[in-house]
Protein backbone atom coordinates (compact mmCIF):
# COMPACT_ATOMS: atom_id res chain seq x y z
CA UNK A 1 0.00 0.00 0.00
CA UNK A 2 1.29 3.45 -0.87
CA UNK A 3 2.21 5.71 2.01
CA UNK A 4 -0.39 8.48 2.39
CA UNK A 5 1.00 11.73 1.09
CA UNK A 6 0.42 13.55 4.38
CA UNK A 7 2.68 11.08 6.17
CA UNK A 8 5.63 12.27 4.14
CA UNK A 9 5.79 15.60 5.98
CA UNK A 10 7.10 15.01 9.47
CA UNK A 11 8.38 16.94 12.40
CA UNK A 12 6.21 20.04 12.26
CA UNK A 13 5.17 20.94 15.78
CA UNK A 14 1.66 21.46 16.99
CA UNK A 15 0.74 24.24 17.42
CA UNK A 16 2.37 24.93 14.07
CA UNK A 17 5.18 27.40 14.82
CA UNK A 18 5.36 28.68 11.26
CA UNK A 19 1.92 30.33 11.50
CA UNK A 20 1.97 32.44 14.66
CA UNK A 21 -1.24 33.45 16.41
CA UNK A 22 -0.51 36.99 17.47
CA UNK A 23 -2.04 39.74 15.49
CA UNK A 24 -5.71 39.29 16.22
CA UNK A 25 -5.35 39.00 19.98
CA UNK A 26 -7.48 41.37 22.02
CA UNK A 27 -4.42 41.93 24.20
CA UNK A 28 -2.39 43.31 21.28
CA UNK A 29 -1.33 46.93 21.53
CA UNK A 30 0.76 47.39 18.41
CA UNK A 31 -0.52 49.15 15.35
CA UNK A 32 0.46 51.54 12.60
CA UNK A 33 -2.72 53.51 13.12
CA UNK A 34 -0.82 56.02 15.20
CA UNK A 35 2.90 56.51 15.71
CA UNK A 36 4.10 57.64 19.09
CA UNK A 37 7.05 57.36 21.42
CA UNK A 38 4.93 58.49 24.35
CA UNK A 39 3.33 56.31 26.99
CA UNK A 40 0.11 54.64 25.86
CA UNK A 41 -3.00 54.86 28.04
CA UNK A 42 -3.84 51.23 27.27
CA UNK A 43 -0.67 49.55 28.53
CA UNK A 44 1.83 49.83 31.34
CA UNK A 45 4.75 49.71 28.88
CA UNK A 46 5.94 52.53 26.66
CA UNK A 47 5.31 51.37 23.13
CA UNK A 48 6.15 52.75 19.73
CA UNK A 49 3.19 51.54 17.71
CA UNK A 50 -0.09 51.99 19.50
CA UNK A 51 -3.80 51.70 18.96
CA UNK A 52 -6.56 51.57 21.62
CA UNK A 53 -7.35 47.97 22.49
CA UNK A 54 -10.91 48.29 21.29
CA UNK A 55 -9.86 49.20 17.77
CA UNK A 56 -7.43 46.33 17.66
CA UNK A 57 -10.24 43.98 18.67
CA UNK A 58 -12.54 45.44 16.01
CA UNK A 59 -9.88 44.82 13.38
CA UNK A 60 -9.19 41.32 14.62
CA UNK A 61 -10.59 39.60 11.55
CA UNK A 62 -8.37 41.60 9.24
CA UNK A 63 -5.30 41.29 11.43
CA UNK A 64 -5.84 37.56 11.88
CA UNK A 65 -6.39 36.96 8.18
CA UNK A 66 -3.87 34.10 8.11
CA UNK A 67 -6.62 31.86 9.53
CA UNK A 68 -8.61 31.96 6.30
CA UNK A 69 -5.91 32.84 3.79
CA UNK A 70 -5.80 30.84 0.61
CA UNK A 71 -3.60 29.06 -0.26
CA UNK A 72 -2.71 27.47 3.07
CA UNK A 73 1.04 26.82 3.61
CA UNK A 74 0.42 23.78 5.80
CA UNK A 75 -1.90 22.22 3.25
CA UNK A 76 0.66 22.97 0.55
CA UNK A 77 3.32 21.10 2.53
CA UNK A 78 0.96 18.17 3.05
CA UNK A 79 0.46 17.87 -0.67
CA UNK A 80 3.95 18.61 -1.95
CA UNK A 81 6.53 17.30 0.53
CA UNK A 82 7.14 14.25 -1.62
CA UNK A 83 9.65 15.85 -3.99
CA UNK A 84 6.73 16.43 -6.33
CA UNK A 85 8.50 19.08 -8.37
CA UNK A 86 11.95 17.54 -8.34
CA UNK A 87 13.50 17.71 -11.80
CA UNK A 88 15.08 14.30 -11.35
CA UNK A 89 11.65 12.78 -10.66
CA UNK A 90 9.66 14.51 -13.38
CA UNK A 91 9.04 12.38 -16.49
CA UNK A 92 8.70 14.26 -19.77
CA UNK A 93 5.03 13.49 -20.30
CA UNK A 94 2.15 15.59 -21.53
CA UNK A 95 0.78 15.63 -17.97
CA UNK A 96 4.05 17.01 -16.61
CA UNK A 97 4.17 19.63 -19.37
CA UNK A 98 0.63 20.76 -18.55
CA UNK A 99 1.52 20.88 -14.85
CA UNK A 100 4.57 23.02 -15.63
CA UNK A 101 2.45 25.31 -17.79
CA UNK A 102 -0.05 25.78 -14.95
CA UNK A 103 2.66 26.23 -12.32
CA UNK A 104 5.90 27.33 -14.00
CA UNK A 105 9.20 26.88 -12.25
CA UNK A 106 10.09 29.92 -10.10
CA UNK A 107 12.83 32.21 -11.33
CA UNK A 108 15.14 31.57 -8.41
CA UNK A 109 18.79 31.13 -7.47
CA UNK A 110 21.13 30.22 -4.64
CA UNK A 111 23.37 33.22 -4.00
CA UNK A 112 26.60 33.62 -2.08
CA UNK A 113 29.01 36.47 -1.41
CA UNK A 114 32.34 34.70 -1.07
CA UNK A 115 36.09 35.27 -1.40
CA UNK A 116 38.52 33.08 -3.33
CA UNK A 117 40.15 32.23 0.00
CA UNK A 118 36.85 30.77 1.24
CA UNK A 119 36.72 28.11 -1.47
CA UNK A 120 36.87 25.11 0.87
CA UNK A 121 34.16 26.53 3.09
CA UNK A 122 31.99 27.22 0.04
CA UNK A 123 32.46 23.68 -1.22
CA UNK A 124 31.43 22.36 2.19
CA UNK A 125 28.18 24.37 2.06
CA UNK A 126 27.47 23.40 -1.53
CA UNK A 127 28.02 19.69 -1.02
CA UNK A 128 25.63 19.52 1.90
CA UNK A 129 22.89 21.64 0.33
CA UNK A 130 23.21 19.76 -2.95
CA UNK A 131 22.99 16.40 -1.15
CA UNK A 132 20.07 17.45 1.03
CA UNK A 133 18.06 19.39 -1.53
CA UNK A 134 19.37 21.00 -4.71
CA UNK A 135 20.44 17.85 -6.56
CA UNK A 136 16.69 17.25 -6.93
CA UNK A 137 15.71 20.78 -7.97
CA UNK A 138 18.77 22.07 -9.83
CA UNK A 139 18.46 25.76 -9.06
CA UNK A 140 21.47 27.78 -10.28
CA UNK A 141 24.24 29.08 -8.07
CA UNK A 142 25.31 32.72 -8.38
CA UNK A 143 28.55 33.76 -6.67
CA UNK A 144 29.55 37.34 -5.88
CA UNK A 145 32.99 38.68 -5.01
CA UNK A 146 34.56 42.12 -4.71
CA UNK A 147 37.43 40.86 -6.90
CA UNK A 148 37.56 38.44 -9.87
CA UNK A 149 37.12 34.77 -9.06
CA UNK A 150 40.12 32.53 -9.52
CA UNK A 151 40.09 29.76 -12.10
CA UNK A 152 40.42 27.22 -9.29
CA UNK A 153 37.36 28.62 -7.51
CA UNK A 154 35.21 28.44 -10.63
CA UNK A 155 36.35 24.95 -11.63
CA UNK A 156 35.84 23.41 -8.20
CA UNK A 157 32.46 24.99 -7.54
CA UNK A 158 31.20 23.89 -10.96
CA UNK A 159 32.31 20.36 -10.13
CA UNK A 160 30.31 20.47 -6.87
CA UNK A 161 26.93 20.76 -8.62
CA UNK A 162 25.13 19.72 -11.76
CA UNK A 163 23.30 23.06 -11.75
CA UNK A 164 24.43 26.17 -13.60
CA UNK A 165 27.02 28.40 -11.89
CA UNK A 166 27.54 32.09 -12.55
CA UNK A 167 30.23 34.41 -11.20
CA UNK A 168 29.89 38.16 -10.75
CA UNK A 169 32.19 40.90 -9.48
CA UNK A 170 30.55 43.52 -7.26
CA UNK A 171 30.88 46.98 -8.90
CA UNK A 172 33.26 49.36 -7.15
CA UNK A 173 30.47 51.84 -6.40
CA UNK A 174 28.75 49.16 -4.30
CA UNK A 175 31.93 48.32 -2.39
CA UNK A 176 33.46 51.68 -1.52
CA UNK A 177 32.74 54.25 1.15
CA UNK A 178 30.25 56.84 -0.15
CA UNK A 179 31.39 60.43 -0.54
CA UNK A 180 29.21 61.75 2.28
CA UNK A 181 30.97 59.62 4.92
CA UNK A 182 33.75 61.41 6.81
CA UNK A 183 36.82 59.22 6.34
CA UNK A 184 38.55 60.50 9.48
CA UNK A 185 35.52 59.75 11.60
CA UNK A 186 35.32 56.30 10.03
CA UNK A 187 38.96 55.56 10.85
CA UNK A 188 38.38 56.62 14.45
CA UNK A 189 35.33 54.36 14.55
CA UNK A 190 37.38 51.40 13.33
CA UNK A 191 39.87 51.95 16.15
CA UNK A 192 37.11 52.29 18.73
CA UNK A 193 35.17 49.22 17.59
CA UNK A 194 38.36 47.19 17.58
CA UNK A 195 39.32 48.41 21.04
CA UNK A 196 36.00 47.45 22.64
CA UNK A 197 35.88 44.14 20.78
CA UNK A 198 32.84 44.50 18.50
CA UNK A 199 33.00 41.50 16.18
CA UNK A 200 34.76 42.38 12.89
CA UNK A 201 34.00 46.04 13.49
CA UNK A 202 37.63 46.99 12.78
CA UNK A 203 37.54 45.43 9.27
CA UNK A 204 36.86 47.91 6.46
CA UNK A 205 35.64 45.14 4.16
CA UNK A 206 33.08 44.02 6.73
CA UNK A 207 31.43 47.45 6.68
CA UNK A 208 31.31 47.32 2.87
CA UNK A 209 29.79 43.83 3.02
CA UNK A 210 27.05 44.80 5.49
CA UNK A 211 26.12 47.81 3.36
CA UNK A 212 26.06 45.71 0.16
CA UNK A 213 23.85 43.05 1.74
CA UNK A 214 21.54 45.71 3.15
CA UNK A 215 20.94 47.76 0.04
CA UNK A 216 22.75 46.60 -3.08
CA UNK A 217 22.75 42.83 -3.55
CA UNK A 218 19.30 42.85 -5.15
CA UNK A 219 20.43 45.53 -7.63
CA UNK A 220 23.08 43.31 -9.20
CA UNK A 221 22.50 42.95 -12.94
CA UNK A 222 22.72 39.17 -12.90
CA UNK A 223 19.70 39.06 -10.56
CA UNK A 224 17.39 41.29 -12.59
CA UNK A 225 15.55 38.31 -14.07
CA UNK A 226 15.55 36.44 -10.75
CA UNK A 227 12.58 36.74 -8.40
CA UNK A 228 13.55 34.48 -5.48
CA UNK A 229 16.83 33.83 -3.69
CA UNK A 230 18.33 31.62 -1.00
CA UNK A 231 21.40 33.11 0.64
CA UNK A 232 24.09 30.51 1.35
CA UNK A 233 27.24 31.35 3.30
CA UNK A 234 30.58 29.53 3.13
CA UNK A 235 31.25 26.87 5.78
CA UNK A 236 27.68 26.29 6.94
CA UNK A 237 25.95 22.97 7.52
CA UNK A 238 22.61 21.58 6.33
CA UNK A 239 21.62 18.57 8.41
CA UNK A 240 18.22 17.47 7.09
CA UNK A 241 16.67 16.24 3.85
CA UNK A 242 14.30 18.80 2.35
CA UNK A 243 11.64 17.12 0.26
CA UNK A 244 9.78 20.05 -1.26
CA UNK A 245 10.59 22.90 -3.61
CA UNK A 246 11.25 25.77 -1.23
CA UNK A 247 10.93 28.44 -3.91
CA UNK A 248 7.57 27.12 -5.13
CA UNK A 249 6.46 27.00 -1.50
CA UNK A 250 7.33 30.67 -1.03
CA UNK A 251 5.73 31.78 -4.28
CA UNK A 252 2.57 29.68 -4.09
CA UNK A 253 1.82 30.85 -0.54
CA UNK A 254 2.51 34.56 -1.07
CA UNK A 255 5.45 34.50 1.32
CA UNK A 256 8.10 37.18 1.00
CA UNK A 257 10.66 36.35 3.68
CA UNK A 258 11.86 33.13 5.27
CA UNK A 259 14.31 32.65 8.13
CA UNK A 260 15.77 29.85 10.23
CA UNK A 261 17.12 31.47 13.42
CA UNK A 262 16.03 34.43 15.50
CA UNK A 263 18.86 35.67 17.72
CA UNK A 264 20.43 38.55 19.61
CA UNK A 265 23.58 40.38 18.55
CA UNK A 266 25.95 42.75 20.31
CA UNK A 267 24.09 45.99 21.07
CA UNK A 268 27.33 47.95 20.65
CA UNK A 269 27.23 47.24 16.90
CA UNK A 270 24.27 49.50 16.14
CA UNK A 271 23.52 51.89 19.04
CA UNK A 272 21.70 54.48 16.89
CA UNK A 273 19.93 52.18 14.41
CA UNK A 274 16.60 52.18 16.22
CA UNK A 275 16.66 55.96 16.69
CA UNK A 276 17.16 56.40 12.95
CA UNK A 277 14.52 53.79 12.15
CA UNK A 278 11.95 55.40 14.42
CA UNK A 279 12.62 58.79 12.86
CA UNK A 280 12.14 57.32 9.37
CA UNK A 281 8.89 55.60 10.32
CA UNK A 282 7.55 58.74 12.00
CA UNK A 283 8.26 60.75 8.85
CA UNK A 284 6.89 58.10 6.47
CA UNK A 285 3.85 56.43 8.07
CA UNK A 286 2.32 55.85 4.62
CA UNK A 287 5.09 53.32 3.85
CA UNK A 288 4.32 51.07 6.82
CA UNK A 289 2.41 47.85 6.25
CA UNK A 290 -1.04 47.92 7.90
CA UNK A 291 -0.70 44.32 9.12
CA UNK A 292 2.88 44.54 10.34
CA UNK A 293 3.83 43.55 13.88
CA UNK A 294 6.79 45.13 15.65
CA UNK A 295 5.63 44.23 19.14
CA UNK A 296 8.00 41.27 19.28
CA UNK A 297 10.94 43.59 18.50
CA UNK A 298 10.17 46.14 21.21
CA UNK A 299 10.65 46.22 24.97
CA UNK A 300 9.14 49.37 26.45
CA UNK A 301 9.28 51.14 23.13
CA UNK A 302 12.94 50.40 22.45
CA UNK A 303 14.43 47.89 20.02
CA UNK A 304 15.37 44.72 21.91
CA UNK A 305 17.98 43.79 19.25
CA UNK A 306 16.30 40.54 18.23
CA UNK A 307 17.02 39.80 14.59
CA UNK A 308 16.62 37.19 11.89
CA UNK A 309 20.04 35.56 11.40
CA UNK A 310 20.42 36.68 7.80
CA UNK A 311 23.16 34.26 6.75
CA UNK A 312 20.20 31.91 6.19
CA UNK A 313 17.67 33.91 4.23
CA UNK A 314 15.09 32.92 1.64
CA UNK A 315 13.06 35.66 0.10
CA UNK A 316 11.54 37.75 -2.62
CA UNK A 317 13.92 40.02 -4.50
CA UNK A 318 10.94 42.13 -5.53
CA UNK A 319 10.37 43.00 -1.87
CA UNK A 320 13.90 44.40 -1.50
CA UNK A 321 13.60 46.20 -4.85
CA UNK A 322 10.40 47.83 -3.70
CA UNK A 323 10.05 51.50 -2.90
CA UNK A 324 9.58 50.96 0.84
CA UNK A 325 12.83 49.15 1.54
CA UNK A 326 14.88 51.24 -0.86
CA UNK A 327 13.76 54.49 0.77
CA UNK A 328 14.49 53.06 4.21
CA UNK A 329 17.95 51.90 3.15
CA UNK A 330 18.80 55.21 1.49
CA UNK A 331 17.76 57.05 4.65
CA UNK A 332 20.01 54.83 6.77
CA UNK A 333 22.85 55.00 4.28
CA UNK A 334 22.85 58.80 4.25
CA UNK A 335 23.25 58.81 8.03
CA UNK A 336 26.60 57.01 7.72
CA UNK A 337 25.79 54.33 10.28
CA UNK A 338 27.19 51.51 8.17
CA UNK A 339 30.61 53.13 8.71
CA UNK A 340 30.43 55.21 11.89
CA UNK A 341 28.95 52.19 13.66
CA UNK A 342 28.83 48.54 12.57
CA UNK A 343 25.28 48.21 11.35
CA UNK A 344 24.81 44.67 10.12
CA UNK A 345 22.45 43.58 7.38
CA UNK A 346 20.65 41.29 9.86
CA UNK A 347 19.08 44.04 12.02
CA UNK A 348 18.46 46.22 8.95
CA UNK A 349 16.66 43.37 7.18
CA UNK A 350 14.74 42.49 10.34
CA UNK A 351 13.46 46.01 10.90
CA UNK A 352 12.62 46.41 7.22
CA UNK A 353 10.69 43.15 7.12
CA UNK A 354 9.01 44.07 10.41
CA UNK A 355 7.80 47.42 9.10
CA UNK A 356 6.99 46.62 5.48
CA UNK A 357 5.57 43.07 5.54
CA UNK A 358 2.58 41.53 7.24
CA UNK A 359 3.23 38.65 9.64
CA UNK A 360 1.49 36.25 7.25
CA UNK A 361 4.12 37.04 4.60
CA UNK A 362 6.96 35.62 6.74
CA UNK A 363 7.87 31.99 7.36
CA UNK A 364 10.03 30.25 9.92
CA UNK A 365 11.86 27.33 8.29
CA UNK A 366 12.10 25.42 11.54
CA UNK A 367 12.20 22.14 9.63
CA UNK A 368 15.61 22.91 8.07
CA UNK A 369 18.54 21.71 10.19
CA UNK A 370 21.23 24.36 9.92
CA UNK A 371 24.44 25.56 11.56
CA UNK A 372 26.48 28.72 11.16
CA UNK A 373 29.45 28.98 13.48
CA UNK A 374 28.34 28.40 17.07
CA UNK A 375 24.64 28.77 16.25
CA UNK A 376 22.77 25.61 15.36
CA UNK A 377 19.18 24.45 14.97
CA UNK A 378 18.06 20.85 14.55
CA UNK A 379 14.34 19.99 14.33
CA UNK A 380 12.79 17.03 16.07
CA UNK A 381 10.46 14.40 14.69
CA UNK A 382 12.52 13.80 11.54
CA UNK A 383 14.20 10.53 12.44
CA UNK A 384 16.24 9.19 9.56
CA UNK A 385 16.11 12.53 7.75
CA UNK A 386 18.58 14.54 9.86
CA UNK A 387 22.16 14.01 10.98
CA UNK A 388 22.05 16.18 14.10
CA UNK A 389 20.84 16.09 17.69
CA UNK A 390 17.55 17.88 18.30
CA UNK A 391 17.77 21.39 19.75
CA UNK A 392 15.24 23.61 21.48
CA UNK A 393 13.62 26.22 19.29
CA UNK A 394 15.51 29.01 21.06
CA UNK A 395 18.69 27.23 22.07
CA UNK A 396 21.63 29.60 22.47
CA UNK A 397 19.82 32.56 20.94
CA UNK A 398 22.16 34.97 22.77
CA UNK A 399 25.44 33.16 21.97
CA UNK A 400 26.69 36.07 19.86
CA UNK A 401 26.40 38.55 22.73
CA UNK A 402 29.76 38.88 24.56
CA UNK A 403 29.85 39.27 28.33
CA UNK A 404 31.12 42.84 28.07
CA UNK A 405 28.14 43.95 25.96
CA UNK A 406 25.48 46.11 27.67
CA UNK A 407 22.82 44.14 25.75
CA UNK A 408 19.88 43.35 28.02
CA UNK A 409 18.07 40.10 27.45
CA UNK A 410 14.56 40.74 26.10
CA UNK A 411 11.42 39.87 28.02
CA UNK A 412 11.30 36.51 26.21
CA UNK A 413 13.51 34.68 23.75
CA UNK A 414 13.41 36.14 20.25
CA UNK A 415 11.76 33.24 18.41
CA UNK A 416 9.13 32.73 21.12
CA UNK A 417 8.18 36.38 21.12
CA UNK A 418 7.82 36.21 17.34
CA UNK A 419 5.70 33.05 17.59
CA UNK A 420 3.57 34.41 20.44
CA UNK A 421 0.52 32.66 21.83
CA UNK A 422 1.18 29.44 23.72
CA UNK A 423 4.88 29.71 23.01
CA UNK A 424 5.35 32.52 25.54
CA UNK A 425 2.97 31.22 28.23
CA UNK A 426 4.80 30.71 31.54
CA UNK A 427 4.40 28.08 34.24
CA UNK A 428 2.34 29.23 37.20
CA UNK A 429 4.52 30.59 39.98
CA UNK A 430 7.66 30.92 37.82
CA UNK A 431 9.76 34.06 38.33
CA UNK A 432 12.70 35.05 36.15
CA UNK A 433 14.66 36.66 39.01
CA UNK A 434 14.40 33.50 41.09
CA UNK A 435 15.70 31.38 38.21
CA UNK A 436 18.64 33.73 37.62
CA UNK A 437 19.53 33.64 41.33
CA UNK A 438 19.68 29.85 41.05
CA UNK A 439 22.12 30.11 38.13
CA UNK A 440 19.66 29.84 35.23
CA UNK A 441 19.49 32.08 32.17
CA UNK A 442 16.05 33.46 32.99
CA UNK A 443 14.20 31.77 30.15
CA UNK A 444 13.24 28.43 31.69
CA UNK A 445 9.67 29.13 32.68
CA UNK A 446 7.87 28.22 29.49
CA UNK A 447 4.97 25.81 29.34
CA UNK A 448 6.17 24.80 25.87
CA UNK A 449 9.88 24.05 26.04
CA UNK A 450 10.40 23.50 22.34
CA UNK A 451 11.93 20.07 22.71
CA UNK A 452 9.00 18.06 24.03
CA UNK A 453 7.90 14.98 22.10
CA UNK A 454 4.31 15.25 23.20
CA UNK A 455 2.37 17.41 20.81
CA UNK A 456 4.45 16.56 17.77
CA UNK A 457 2.30 16.02 14.72
CA UNK A 458 2.67 14.69 11.23
CA UNK A 459 0.99 17.29 9.11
Amino acid sequence: MDTPRHKLVTGIRSPIPQTPKRSGSSESTWSFGEISSEKSDSTEETIFWRMPRGKVKENGARLDRWKTRNPDPIKWLQENSNNRYAITNTPKTWASKISEWKSPRPKAALISLVRNSELEGMLQSMRQLEARWNHKYMYPWIFFNDEPFSREFMEKTRNATAAECRYEVVPAEYWTMPEWVDEGRFMNSLDYLGTIGVGKGWMVSYHHMCRWNSGFFFRMGVLQDVEWYWRVEPDVHFFCNINYDIFRFMRDNNLKYGFNMNILDDARSFPSLWTKTRAFATANPHLLHPDADLDWLLDKGEYNNCQFFSNFEIGSLDFWRGDRHQKYFEYLDRSGGFYYERWGDAPVHTLSVGMFLGKSEMWWFGDVGYQHGINRVCPGGKEGMCSCEETRVDEGFYKLVPLESPQRKPRDTCIRTWLGGEWVRKREGWERDAEVRMGGDGFGGYVLGGDEREGMSEV
